[in-house]
């Protein structure tokens, strides 16, 4: 169960021309000039030939430069030569990205899934310049309270990316897989789409969350309403996130299957990793979790990090 479903190369050119110059010898060193009229209707065209001496074997040669030797000394246009090799730079529409985390405990939608133990989380992510991606997230269960096994592996995909200049948008499905669980149903299927507002160091966002009926749901259905709230602190690595949520089908421990969860937390980034610290609560009621193990508020410490 996923809280946050996240969360080439420079072308060296080279061309060379190929050169020749038609001596002319003397004995003496000369410097001479050479003005040659030709004349095509009314127009006549002058070329001023100029002359360089050379000593080769203590013999002085002349050798005759035309304006062409200018212009294949001049500078090369690097946009030129790449279109004569027929060499682009590009980069790949794809981009690979992959995350780690361990916390002190796993909490989805404030419901604790490892009793109060360590939890080890990670996954990959491949996105497409459309902003089309897939990915997988997986973290370890307590098999012993919570019944699906000791793994849960999450595969997801969707689309994601702005709408309009400081709003941005994600929606897609994922699917919660329990490989190792005993007998029955466990596995479900969930669709999401998420509003995200930036203003200045701060960001707002809104979201959805809905399971369709199933068996793995107790044949009903799971509908899940959040949004989250993010501050950075200028000029600091912090920010100050609050998240509130609002659960109203199977997944909750209350009576009338409605459940509101609600977290603060601050995270610290330093270079691709971030160590965050949330206190996460949860409603639950006594008859349905008595000793509170899924759902007595908690602190939790993550050092996570992304590549």
């Amino acid at each position: 169960m996923l809280t946050s479903i996240r969360g080439l190369s420079a072308a060296t050119l080279s061309a060379g021309f190929l050169l020749s110059a038609a001596p002319a010898f003397a004995s003496d060193t000369v410097s001479e000039e050479a003005n040659t009229s030709i004349e095509s209707g009314d127009v006549e065209i002058n070329a001023e030939l100029l002359a360089a001496s050379v000593e080769i074997d203590g013999t002085e040669a002349g050798l005759v430069l035309t304006p062409a030797f200018d212009r294949a000394n001049a500078p090369i246009d690097e946009l030129e030569v790449s279109n004569i090799q027929g060499e682009e730079d590009e980069e790949s529409p794809l981009t690979f990205s992959a995350n780690i985390a361990m916390a002190t405990e796993y909490r989805f939608r404030g419901v604790a899934l490892t009793d109060g133990n360590f939890a080890v989380q990670g996954g990959f992510d491949v996105s497409h310049e459309s902003g089309l991606y897939v990915g997988t997230w997986a973290s370890n269960l307590d098999e012993q309270t919570v019944g699906y096994g000791s793994i849960e592996l999450d595969l997801y995909g969707g689309w994601s990316g702005d709408l309009t200049d400081g709003i941005s948008a994600d929606v897609g499905g994922i699917f919660y897989l329990y490989p190792d669980a005993g007998a029955g149903d466990f596995d479900y299927y969930e669709f999401y789409g998420s509003l995200s507002f930036g203003i200045g160091p701060a960001s707002l966002t809104g979201g959805i969350a809905y399971a369709p009926d199933q068996d793995s749901l107790g044949g009903t259905d799971n509908l899940y309403l959040y949004t989250d709230v993010s501050v950075g602190i200028p000029d600091t690595p912090i920010t100050l996130n609050g998240h509130v949520g609002y659960t109203d089908g199977f997944l909750t421990f209350t009576t009338d299957s409605e459940a509101i969860d609600w977290s603060i937390s601050a995270d610290v980034s330093f270079g691709p990793a971030t160590l965050s610290a949330a206190y996460v609560g949860v409603e639950g009621d006594v008859l349905v979790d008595p000793t509170g193990t899924f759902t007595d508020d908690a602190f939790v410490v993550t050092l996570s990090a992304s590549f």
